[in-house]
């Protein structure tokens, strides 16, 4: 990224909240671009549990009245709003349910020029005289450890993978969260995370209260004119220590007969939601199974889109959410025994951070390997699809696997 930008970034963020979406849209007509937004005009947020009030219905009013950008994120407990769910579970972090600003300054990077320009007000002074090294920072993080042993998470996985062959669901996603002290900028660390792995969909916020340091590799669901697209991953291996090792590995997750099945579950559930909203006979699924290498892992990738005709963003989110990549299949029981599985609210975890423009374009991540701060707590929650075949050792490992792109900055 601009290293002008991050400069940017730090003269808004002593203005008050901020938003950067890094490489949101590798697809843009224009080339890839990132998005940095501050100097909110107006703030929405609605606290965890969101009391008789229905957030999507507020949301959707606020986004009528005002016809202008909105950047934030949908937390997942907005789950509740759409069926007859609920979060009752310890909720250590608190965040609020959704939070959005529309900016008084939003700013346009494209990484093809290299340029730099305002969207909305102006491109701010540089009052950051110089811009630190990444990496360069102290960060530290102390008693990091999981509110899950692995003893309790293998027999949560084997007791998913009984109710698996009683038929309550196909496959199941379950995740632990894991914490500790932090000491540190916190756009230190998501310079750092960024500088380990870049990704397409990574995003860094701070609302006042929290900050959000999301390096995400997923697509959860994207509007452009009346094509709207979502890209599943399902499938994870680490990478290799050398070339080989890393080919090896890579070409072992393409043919995994498990990981294609893990897969194929999400991309119906997902074609099944996008259904409910669009054009007849118009959901086509392509790059099936697609194998996509990042930072610190190699993904398996879908992408399945579809053609509509609503002019209601919220029409399309709701009918898709949360991603069914964070659920399992089907969506609404697998819901149901997360709540029951998990010891934790999941709050901003397997939601989804975006912005949505004034002609109703959006695009959304889904918000995984994401470093959540508040005080001077670090939340990081990592999991994985349960199936009838999954191994639990292998599961736990796995999620390990993905933890590494944090735990691996502190040592």
């Amino acid at each position: 990224m601009s290293g002008k930008l991050d400069t940017y970034l730090q003269a808004l963020r002593n203005r008050g909240p901020v938003v950067l979406l890094e490489s949101q849209s590798p697809d843009h007509p224009e080339g890839r671009v990132s998005y940095l937004a501050g100097e909110p005009e107006y703030v929405l947020h609605m606290p965890p549990g969101g009391g008789k009030d229905n957030p999507w219905d507020i949301l959707r009013e606020c986004y009528a009245q005002r016809q202008d950008w909105l950047f934030g994120f949908l937390g997942y407990d907005l789950k509740n709003h759409l069926e007859d769910l609920q979060s009752a579970n310890p909720d250590p972090v608190g965040a609020p349910d959704l939070w959005f600003m529309q900016p008084g300054v939003l700013l346009e990077y494209r990484h093809g020029d290299g340029d730099v320009r305002a969207l909305k007000g102006e491109v701010p002074a540089e009052e950051v005289s110089q811009d630190p090294k990444e990496g360069s920072a102290v960060l530290e993080v102390s008693d990091f450890t999981s509110s899950t042993s692995r003893f309790d998470y293998l027999n949560r996985i084997r007791e998913a993978q009984e109710r698996i062959r009683e038929g309550d669901f196909y496959e199941i996603n379950l995740s632990h969260q894991m914490s500790g002290q932090f000491t540190g900028d916190p756009f230190d660390l998501y310079r750092r995370m960024r500088q380990v792995g870049p990704v397409p969909f990574a995003a860094f916020m701070e609302t006042g209260e929290l900050s959000v340091c999301s390096l995400s590799p997923e697509r959860f669901l994207a509007r452009r004119g009346d094509r709207v697209f979502s890209q599943p991953i399902k499938g994870t291996v680490e990478r290799g220590a050398d070339p080989e090792e890393d080919r090896r590995l890579r070409d072992g997750l393409s043919v995994s007969s498990k990981d294609r099945a893990e897969n194929l579950m999400i991309v119906d559930l997902v074609r099944n939601d996008l259904s409910r909203v669009a054009r007849k006979e118009s959901v086509t699924v392509r790059d099936l199974f697609q194998v996509q290498t990042f930072g610190t892992v190699h993904q398996m990738v879908s992408t399945v889109e579809a053609r509509v005709d609503t002019d209601d963003p919220f029409e399309i989110i709701r009918a898709c959410y949360p991603m069914g990549s964070m659920t399992g299949a089907p969506k609404i029981s697998t819901m149901k025994y997360i709540e029951e599985l998990e010891n934790y609210r999941r709050g901003v975890y397997s939601g989804a951070i975006g912005y949505l423009d004034p002609k109703g374009n959006f695009d959304f991540n889904v918000v995984i390997r994401t470093a959540l701060i508040r005080g001077n707590r670090l939340f990081y929650s990592v999991g994985g699809a349960i199936t009838s075949d999954s191994d639990p050792g292998s599961e736990w490992r796995e999620t390990l696997v993905k933890g590494r792109a944090l735990t691996q900055l502190f040592g």
